[in-house]
């Protein structure tokens, strides 16, 4: 099958594409500037509403996956911005152009993320609980209504809130690595609020399952069954590395630190349950925490 990637480079993109390449798929780039001699690609400029609908005849499925980093610096007007039109607009650009086609693609992938539930305490969230009323909320809320036109021209769509993608080399884990090998982590605030992780490969199998799986549409929740409070991770991940982890951040100082950020990913409490990959039977190899973390930390100690 052809298909189309953005996000290509990010976390989720180059392991899916590697993926996707050894399962022998054809894989179009689509991205902001081409690299000469390299893989096929197609340019766009979500930014300047920029992308040619006829570069994409043939595409068999759409993956999108690009959008700004939440984590990297603190939450100014401009910053907010990036995050909401990096998300929206492209969906929004990509959507269109999809449903423009003489021969739309057969499914739609399109990254979104739990954020969409705000924060919640202990409650237990599904893909059919309400949005929340936070900034990520009214994002992941615009971000998905962006889709519309895809689904609308009958391309199955299906919307995968992301939890927190867990990986050596990237994202959430990788940043935490440093202060909990020096022995200097610990629990965020009280360490009560929930965090719904997931292992980056069945982030890609999960991915993999939905392109082949004709029958899904709409949200899906891509985190493992298991969630934990911020404390039981705090303590999984000082056991891995054989580490203390009596440095708590009390709440007043993350705030402090990364202002609005730090209520919407250290202080937050998201509940999640993968309702709709378990319907689907899907097999989590990472199901629980601390054997993941142990596989994907293995080696890298």
């Amino acid at each position: 099958m052809k298909i189309l990637v953005s996000g290509s480079h990010g976390l989720v993109g180059s392991a899916l594409i590697k993926w996707l390449t050894e399962d022998h798929h054809e894989v179009v780039r689509l991205v902001r500037h081409k690299v000469a001699g390299g893989a096929p690609e197609i340019e766009w400029g979500p930014d300047q509403d920029h992308l040619d609908a006829q570069q994409l005849e043939g595409i068999g499925a759409a993956i999108h996956l690009a959008g700004e980093s939440i984590a990297s610096g603190r939450w100014t007007d401009e910053k907010k911005r990036k995050i909401r039109d990096s998300r929206v607009k492209s969906t929004r650009l990509l959507s269109n152009a999809l449903a423009q086609l003489s021969q739309p693609p057969s499914v739609f992938l399109c990254a979104s993320a739990i954020g969409y539930y705000g924060s919640r305490g202990d409650e237990l969230l599904t893909e059919q609980s309400n949005p929340g009323k936070d900034f990520l909320s009214s994002v992941c809320v615009a971000w998905e209504e962006a889709t519309r036109p895809a689904s609308e021209k009958g391309i199955r769509t299906v919307n995968a809130r992301f939890g927190v993608i867990l990986d050596a080399h990237g994202g959430a884990l990788a940043q935490m690595l440093t202060p909990f090998r020096m022995g200097i982590g610990g629990r965020v605030g009280d360490g009560k609020q929930w965090l719904s992780w997931i292992a980056l490969e069945d982030v890609v199998a999960g991915l993999t399952l939905l392109l082949k799986d004709e029958t899904t549409r709409g949200p899906v929740n891509f985190v493992a069954p298991n969630p934990v409070t911020n404390a039981e991770f705090t303590r999984a991940l000082g056991r891995v590395l054989s580490r203390p982890t009596f440095f708590p951040i009390p709440a007043f100082g993350a705030r402090l630190a990364f202002g609005e950020m730090a209520d919407a990913l250290l202080l937050g409490s998201q509940r999640v349950k993968p309702e709709v990959l378990e319907e689907k039977r899907f097999s989590f190899q990472w199901p629980t925490l601390e054997p993941a973390l142990r596989h994907l930390l293995e080696g890298n100690n």
